[in-house]
C-alpha cells in the first residue's frame, strides 16, 4: 500500500523589500526551491512561500529620499525582486507583502494571545535618539564597536564578527548612521516578550527539531549567556503596524516578519481549497513546516520564533536550516572588484541554470560559506553539464532521429546498466531529502560518466556505417537516451528548465521521481535541438565589467546633496608630516597618527590599517583637516582627519602632496 504523500510547509527569509537580488541571496533561494521542487517531485503536497519583507526604518527612510510613500517603494521593490527570482527558476506557490491584511491581522491575533498569556509587558528603556533627525534609531542605525570582541563598526545588535547579541547602548563610541552624530539617550515606553521564560520549552523544541550540529552548538552559547527578554516595539516614526491600543508604538519589523510566512500561506488558502490554514499552523499539527534561512538570523529564527509561536497557541516549525554566505573567487563580495553581482546583471549574459547547478554542486546541510570561483564554475559548468550531461543526448538523439524516424527501440541495449541508473534513485533522494545537494550532484556525474563510456564503448558512430546494424545503432543510442533521461529526471529539482526541455524531447507531459523506474521505449522524440551551450570567458568578463558600471551609477546617484563655496571655505586643509605612527590596541583598522601641522603637533586616528605599514608612514607628508571637532574615542581623542581615497581595505590611498612641501602650508 502506498503511504499517504507527506504535507509539507516551505518558507524562504523575506528579501528585504529596498534592493536588488544578488548572488548571495540566490544561494537561499536556490536551495529551498530545489528542496521543494525535489518533494513534488517525489509526489508529497508541498506549498513553497516567500513574501517581501516591507516594514521598518530603512523602507521608511529610503521611500522619503527617493520622494515616493513606503508603500510606492514596496510594491516596485518586490516586483522587480520576484521576477528576478522567477528568472532563476525559484517556483514560489505563492509569493505576497508583509504589509498586507493578512500580516496585520496574525500579528494582531499572535500579539493578543502572548498578551492574554502574561508573556507581553512594558518597561521604561533609554533609546538612541537621533538629535539632528529628530528621531529613535532602530538597532541597525547605530553603529560602533562591538562591547565583547572589540570588532569596530557593527550593528548595534549584533556583531557579524564574534555573533554576540546586545543593545545600541553596549556599543562603544556608538554613531548614527543616518547623520553621523553620537547619539544621546532618551527615556520611551516599550513593550517586551518575555523570551526568557522560554529556556525550556525552547530546549524541548531543539531536542524535536533535529536542528544541524551547528544551529544547536550556537543555541547552546545563546542559553549559557542567558535568554533575553525581547523588545517587540518602535517609537514613531515608523513604518509598519501599529501596536493595538496605541498611537505611536509599532511592532518591530523582527516580529512582523516571521509572520509573514504565516501570511503568506493564508493569502494562498483563501485562494485555494485544498489548503486549510489551522491544520498546518494549528497546535498540535501533524503537517511539517520547514523555514529555509541564512547563519545570520539563526537568533530570530530559533529562539525568538519559535518562542512566540508556542506562546500563541501555534505550532511550531519541524526544523530550521541555516546555509552560510557566498564568496567570490575566495573573497567576500566587492563593488569595486565587479564581484557583487546582481541576480539581473548575470542573467543578462548567462543561463540561469548554470548557476543553480554550481550551488548545487557546492551546498550541503551545514552552516559553512560557499565560494563561487569563477574560474572553476566556468570549467565546472562546461565539464560537467555540456561535456558529460547534454553530451549524451546530443550523441544519440541525432541517430534516432535520421535513420530511425524518431522512433525508440523496443528494449534496451543494456538492461542491467539501466538498472543501475534507476536503483540509484533511492540514495539520490536520501540526499536530496537531507539536502546533500552536493553529494547527489557527485553521484550523478559519476552515472554521466558511466553513460558516456557506454557510448563511447559501442561506437554508434561506426555501426551506424555498417548497413547490417542498424538494430544496434537504435538499440545503443535508445540506451543512450533513456540513461540520460533517468540523469534529468534525478536533475530535475536543480535544473528545471533543462528537465523541461529533455522531458519535451521525449513528448512527455510530466515526471515523477518513479517515472526513473520505466523505460522509454518503443516511443518517438522530438528532434533535438542543442540544449546548453558552453560558457564562454568572455561572458564572465562582461558580468563583472556590468557590475562595475552600476557600481559607478548607483554611487553617482547617492552622491552627497551640493554645497555652496562659502560652506565648502570652511574647510582648513593643511598639509602636515607624520611624526609617528603605529598600531592602536584592540583596534583592527587603526592606526594612531601623531601629526606635524608646522605649529604643533596633533594626535589623529586614520582607519588605514589594512593599507599601510606604520613605519613606512613615518616622514610623509600627507592632507589633513586642522579645523575638525576634536572626537573622543575609545582609543583617546582624534584632533583631525587625514584624507584618503579608495573603495577601503587594503586598497585606501592617502593624498599626499608634494614631498617638498612644508608643514603648515594651506591646501589652495
Amino acid at each position: 500500500m502506498t503511504p499517504a504523500p507527506r504535507k509539507i510547509f516551505v518558507s524562504s527569509a523575506l528579501p528585504y523589500a529596498n534592493g536588488s537580488i544578488h548572488m548571495g541571496h540566490l544561494v537561499e533561494y536556490i536551495q529551498s526551491d530545489i528542496w521543494s521542487r525535489f518533494q513534488k517531485l517525489r509526489g508529497h503536497i508541498c506549498t513553497y512561500v516567500c513574501a517581501a519583507d516591507a516594514h521598518g526604518t530603512p523602507i521608511m527612510i529610503k521611500a522619503r529620499e527617493a520622494k515616493i510613500t513606503p508603500e510606492q517603494l514596496v510594491t516596485l521593490a518586490s516586483k522587480e525582486q520576484l521576477a528576478d527570482l522567477r528568472a532563476f527558476g525559484v517556483a514560489f506557490d505563492n509569493f505576497h507583502s508583509t504589509h498586507s491584511a493578512e500580516n496585520e491581522e496574525l500579528v494582531g491575533r499572535i500579539y493578543q494571545a502572548l498578551r492574554d498569556a502574561g508573556h507581553i509587558y512594558t518597561k521604561t528603556i533609554e533609546q538612541a535618539f537621533d538629535e539632528q533627525e529628530k528621531m529613535f534609531l532602530p538597532d541597525r542605525f547605530v553603529r560602533g564597536t562591538c562591547p565583547r570582541c572589540k570588532s569596530e563598526d557593527q550593528y548595534g545588535d549584533a556583531c557579524e564578527v564574534c555573533g554576540a547579541t546586545y543593545s545600541p547602548n553596549d556599543l562603544i563610541d556608538p554613531v548614527s548612521v543616518l547623520s553621523g552624530t553620537t547619539p544621546v539617550w532618551r527615556e520611551s515606553e516599550h513593550y517586551f516578550f518575555r523570551l526568557s521564560a522560554f529556556g525550556d520549552r525552547l530546549r524541548e523544541w531543539m531536542a524535536k527539531a533535529a536542528l544541524h550540529q551547528n544551529i544547536t552548538s550556537k543555541l547552546e552559547e545563546w542559553f549559557n549567556a542567558g535568554l533575553q527578554d525581547w523588545d517587540i516595539s518602535r517609537d514613531a516614526p515608523y513604518f509598519g503596524f501599529v501596536i493595538p491600543g496605541t498611537t505611536d508604538k509599532f511592532f518591530y519589523v523582527w516580529l512582523d516578519a516571521p509572520v509573514g510566512y504565516l501570511a503568506s500561506f493564508l493569502h494562498l488558502c483563501r485562494q485555494r481549497d485544498d489548503l486549510d490554514f489551522d491544520e498546518y499552523w494549528a497546535e498540535g499539527s501533524k503537517t511539517e513546516a520547514y523555514h529555509f534561512i541564512g547563519k545570520d538570523i539563526v537568533y530570530f529564527h530559533t529562539l525568538f520564533w519559535p518562542a512566540v509561536l508556542q506562546g500563541s497557541g501555534l505550532r511550531q516549525p519541524s526544523s530550521v536550516f541555516a546555509h552560510g554566505f557566498l564568496t567570490v573567487n575566495g573573497k567576500k563580495m566587492s563593488k569595486s572588484r565587479g564581484t557583487f553581482i546582481n541576480a539581473r546583471t548575470y542573467a543578462k549574459h548567462l543561463d540561469p541554470s548554470y548557476l543553480r547547478y554550481y550551488y548545487a554542486a557546492k551546498l550541503g546541510p551545514g552552516m559553512d560559506d560557499i565560494d563561487l570561483n569563477l574560474d572553476d564554475f566556468t570549467a565546472r559548468v562546461n565539464s560537467d553539464l555540456v561535456g558529460k550531461l547534454v553530451n549524451i543526448a546530443s550523441r544519440c538523439a541525432g541517430f534516432i532521429s535520421k535513420n530511425f524516424d524518431g522512433r525508440l527501440a523496443d528494449s534496451l541495449d543494456d538492461e542491467k546498466l539501466y538498472a543501475k541508473f534507476s536503483d540509484a534513485g533511492e540514495q539520490l533522494a536520501d540526499h536530496y531529502e537531507a539536502r546533500e545537494y552536493s553529494k547527489a550532484m557527485r553521484l550523478i556525474m559519476a552515472l554521466a560518466d558511466e553513460a558516456n563510456r557506454y557510448i563511447e564503448q559501442k561506437k554508434p558512430w561506426i555501426l551506424a556505417k555498417d548497413a547490417g546494424k542498424q538494430d544496434q545503432v537504435q538499440a545503443v543510442c535508445s540506451q543512450g537516451l533513456n540513461l540520460f533521461r533517468v540523469l534529468m529526471i534525478y536533475l530535475a529539482p536543480v535544473l528545471p528548465a533543462l528537465a523541461d526541455k529533455s522531458r519535451h524531447l521525449f513528448r512527455e507531459e510530466s515526471w515523477t521521481w518513479n517515472s526513473a523506474r520505466q523505460a522509454q521505449l518503443g516511443s518517438s522524440i522530438d528532434r533535438y535541438e542543442p540544449m546548453l551551450l558552453r560558457i564562454e570567458p568572455t561572458q564572465v568578463a562582461r558580468i563583472i565589467e556590468d557590475s562595475r558600471e552600476s557600481m559607478k551609477v548607483s554611487e553617482k546617484a547617492a552622491e552627497s546633496p551640493e554645497i555652496t563655496i562659502d560652506e565648502f571655505m570652511k574647510v582648513d586643509l593643511r598639509i602636515a608630516r607624520i611624526v609617528k605612527a603605529q598600531p592602536v590596541d584592540g583596534a583592527d583598522k587603526l592606526l594612531q597618527l601623531t601629526l606635524d601641522l608646522g605649529s604643533g603637533t596633533r594626535n589623529v586616528f586614520a582607519g588605514i590599517k589594512a593599507a599601510y605599514d606604520p613605519a613606512a608612514l613615518e616622514g610623509r607628508h600627507v592632507v589633513v583637516v586642522a579645523n575638525l571637532a576634536a572626537r573622543k574615542m575609545r582609543f583617546g581623542t582624534s584632533e583631525g582627519m587625514v584624507l584618503a581615497a579608495g573603495p577601503g581595505g587594503e586598497d585606501i590611498f592617502l593624498l599626499s602632496p608634494d614631498s617638498g612641501a612644508e608643514a603648515g602650508m594651506r591646501v589652495k
